[in-house]
């Protein structure tokens, strides 16, 4: 094995796994843009409520959030390579099979179940794995920028998601997703790399090799260790709040919100994809910060202004793109998923090896919040004829989650370890 260790080399593989790593995020993110542009023109197809369509997506969004421990841990046992070749194949199949649904519960079978399992896989624990193995500097940094690929890929693609719609119908954007998601596995296979000492070389910055823990923890061992920490309940909270307020609020619903008022969804869907290329800026300086900032207290000021901006929200929204508007889309952009370095940070310095593991439950946290939100913000709108409620309820929770981000703090869980390769004074 090299002893090369310094992060001057020029071209450490550690940064080519990323760059594959971070390539599949964005595939992932983009698989997952379908169901925010089409609620509209599959409910006028088949005359479908806005909670029955949403269902579907909550569907997704629960198995997105709650397959990824399992996913974390079945990538140490049998590999990160074959879980996310699967997985992609899953997304292939699911997109597919949605542009032949003729019933409420195809559409729950595809976007639902086979959408949901394969972008679970390839959710936020698999960039929390990543860059456990292969980086002990510039964690955070590293972190910030897969996290922003997986978020920005939902976002951005979603004004080429909604011109496809308009222009060749709905179904085109899900064969279009199916297409690209098996073009991606090659990809994964050949340049994915497990471990460091595969290429002979140590982690990024690490002074000991990164290897498979003789007893890895299973996703419910992980589980069982988690429940017992203090800090585990209050990430767990504060995600659930982040995933309701991001993913199942606005990602969800704000271009049928902006529609409500009179805004093109077309024009929408831009000013969220525009939400996605801030959130790449915003992640990114997270993740900086990580490195350097008591991540709690990021998180109480994620959390703080993401709360403030949503209670505001309602009075933004106009038939035409305003000023405020255009400060709410910058603002929530750079705030969007700038929480996840700083919750990543946190399981890692809590649980040590099986942080990976253990965030995917704290993911998973994260899609309940977002799906729950997802199908209750439909609710809202069928029930009162706009999404108010559903945003000033929001903006409430983000208030809770800020305060709940200081308090996760607390003795390291037993049965967990420090993280393998990582030097004492290695920044965080």
């Amino acid at each position: 094995m090299s002893t090369t260790t310094s992060p001057t080399r020029r071209v450490h593989p550690a940064w080519t796994v990323a760059a594959v790593t971070f390539a599949t995020l964005l595939a992932a993110g983009a698989f997952r843009s379908v169901p925010a542009t089409l609620i509209d023109p599959i409910s006028a197809e088949f005359g479908w409520s806005t909670a029955s369509i949403s269902a579907a997506v909550s569907v997704n969004l629960v198995l997105y959030g709650l397959i990824a421990p399992f996913a974390a841990a079945l990538m140490q046992r049998f590999g990160v390579q074959r879980v996310v070749a699967v997985a992609l194949l899953l997304v292939a199949a699911g997109s597919a099979g949605s542009a032949f649904v003729e019933a409420r519960w195809q559409l729950v079978a595809t976007w639902g179940v086979l959408v949901g399992l394969g972008t679970g896989a390839m959710a936020m624990s698999l960039a929390a794995t990543v860059v456990g193995r292969w980086f002990v500097l510039r964690r955070g940094l590293v972190t910030g920028l897969l996290a922003a690929a997986a978020s920005a890929g939902q976002l951005v693609f979603l004004p080429l998601v909604a011109r496809l719609a308009q222009a060749h119908g709905w179904r085109t954007p899900c064969l279009v997703i199916a297409a690209v998601a098996l073009v991606v596995v090659p990809l994964v296979v050949l340049r994915l790399h497990e471990f460091p000492a595969a290429r002979g070389v140590l982690p990024y910055g690490g002074t000991s090799a990164v290897d498979v823990p003789v007893r890895p923890l299973g996703a419910l061992g992980a589980l069982r260790v988690a429940v017992r920490s203090r800090a585990f309940w209050f990430l767990a909270l504060g995600f659930a709040i982040c995933g309701a307020s991001t993913n199942g609020l606005i990602g969800t619903h704000f271009v049928s919100a902006a529609h409500d008022h009179g805004m093109p969804a077309t024009t929408a869907a831009s000013l969220l994809a525009l939400v996605g290329l801030f959130d790449v800026a915003g992640t990114i300086a997270s993740g900086w910060l990580t490195d350097r900032v008591d991540p709690r207290f990021l998180l109480l000021a994620y959390y703080a202004l993401r709360g403030v901006s949503l209670l505001l929200l309602p009075s933004v929204l106009s038939p035409g793109v305003q000023p405020a508007t255009w400060v709410f889309v910058v603002f929530y952009g750079l705030d969007w998923i700038a929480t996840v370095p700083p919750t990543i940070a946190l399981a890692r310095k809590h649980f040590g090896d099986a942080g990976p593991v253990v965030f995917g439950w704290v993911f998973a946290s994260h899609q309940l919040g977002a799906a729950v939100m997802a199908f209750v913000a439909g609710v809202v709108r069928d029930e009162t004829g706009d999404y108010r409620g559903a945003f000033l309820v929001s903006g409430a929770l983000c208030l809770i989650a800020a305060a709940a981000s200081t308090a996760a703090t607390g003795p390291r869980a037993r049965g967990s370890r420090p993280a393998a390769g990582t030097p004492a004074a290695a920044p965080r």
